[in-house]
């Protein structure tokens, strides 16, 4: 049976609608507030709560966050299981062995535990180098924290640990005397570290910079956009601190732009250039709005990046942010001389793959150039996808005659 709850205070029970208790019969790890029928009593965050299903008999387990709509995250579903600590540590050790064919002695930095799709609901530990980042985006981790930073301790030796946290529960955190950048473990100098992607050298601002520090979720298409970059001239659109730039100097390109509104994010592109002194082509940033820059300039390139931050952060701007997507698109397309691909990517969750591949597929037909597709992708391997929700990245590939 699950864990034992204190003597002086009853187990937490829940009872949810046919069609919750269906979906999480089928897998899913969400139980909304919208979908409780019954409570014993009142719960606090990080309480392990059970789902009994409509005969009385055990169907769940999970996380409680009774300050979130998203009210239960499933931890497991099925026969009843004492969560202890070596059922936790067996779940992270399943992470692991994920990720250790998927990656050689030249990349130290990636994805070790992708949250629900991983069986940490909430939860992310990204590895930069001697450094994880534990990202949490549920209060109900916080109760929890204590045990996760033991299991990782001890397959990670002294690593340092960096705690980051959803916007949304940082209040909740000042609470409970944890703070988003907090160092729970080593040391990080100036909260940056250098780690290696496939042999490059890249710096991860882990205390305050975006996501955990960087965006690993790319990897796989930065190395498609490697093998296409041969002697072309690239643009690399919503650059951040450069990643495709640098994978396409190293693939060969003639010369490398990278475009960003954000001078902070240019000048980490400039020091990750640094870092690697045997890339040869010259690299230029430029610091501007992408949209009004590629509406207003008449420069050439053979091969355009774009990769924006989400355009739908919820359901009500899908249809918004595919338009934006497709304008997007045309105005990459105007860029490209004969010959050159575009590379068009989204991490909008609320905008299927199928609906932002359409849009770019759409923007190429109205250009009135001749075209191919060249390939399309998803989630990397190490950011695995277990159910839809947790479906956001998408990439297109397209070249023009």
């Amino acid at each position: 049976m699950p864990d034992a709850a204190p003597a002086s205070r009853s187990r937490l029970r829940l009872r949810v609608s046919p069609a919750a208790e269906a979906h999480v019969r089928a897998g899913h790890p969400w139980v909304y507030e919208s979908s409780l029928r019954a409570q014993n009593r009142e719960g606090s965050a990080g309480e392990l709560a059970v789902i009994y299903d409509r005969r009385d008999r055990f169907l769940a387990i999970g996380l409680f966050d009774p300050d979130s709509p998203l009210r239960v995250r499933v931890l497991h579903q099925g026969t009843p299981v004492t969560l202890d600590d070596a059922w936790w540590g067996e779940r992270l050790d399943t992470a692991l062995l994920r990720r250790a064919p998927l990656f050689g002695p030249d990349t130290d930095g990636y994805r070790v535990v992708n949250g629900e799709s991983d069986g940490f609901p909430g939860l992310v530990v990204d590895r930069y180098g001697t450094a994880l980042v534990v990202k949490l985006y549920t209060a109900a981790w916080f109760p929890h924290l204590p045990r996760m930073q033991a299991l990782l301790a001890e397959r990670f030796g002294d690593f340092s640990v960096v705690l980051r946290l959803s916007r949304n529960i940082q209040d909740r955190a000042r609470q409970e005397g944890l703070f988003d950048g907090q160092l729970l473990a080593g040391h990080v100098g100036n909260g940056t570290v250098v780690f290696h992607e496939t042999g490059l050298a890249f710096e991860a601002e882990v205390v305050r910079g975006q996501k955990t520090g960087f965006f690993l979720d790319q990897r796989e298409n930065r190395r498609r956009v490697e093998k296409h970059a041969r002697g072309r001239r690239v643009l690399n659109a919503f650059s951040f601190s450069g990643g495709f730039s640098l994978y396409a100097a190293r693939g060969g390109a003639a010369y490398v732009v990278s475009l960003d509104i954000s001078a902070h994010a240019l000048a980490s592109a400039e020091r990750n250039y640094a870092l690697n002194s045997r890339l040869a082509a010259p690299h230029e940033t430029v610091q501007a709005d992408v949209f009004d820059w590629l509406a207003g300039t008449d420069r050439e390139f053979d091969l355009v990046v774009l990769d924006p931050p989400s355009l739908a952060r919820r359901e009500a701007e899908r249809a918004g942010a595919v338009r934006a997507y497709g304008k997007l698109a045309a105005d990459g397309i105007s860029r490209l001389a004969r010959g050159g691909i575009l590379m068009s990517a989204s991490c909008s969750a609320h905008v299927s793959a199928e609906e932002f591949w359409d849009a770019v597929r759409d923007a190429a037909t109205r250009s009135g150039r001749v075209w191919r597709e060249l390939s399309t992708s998803q989630h990397a391997p190490d950011h695995h996808a277990s159910f839809p929700e947790a479906q956001y990245l998408k990439a297109i590939f397209v070249q023009f005659d």
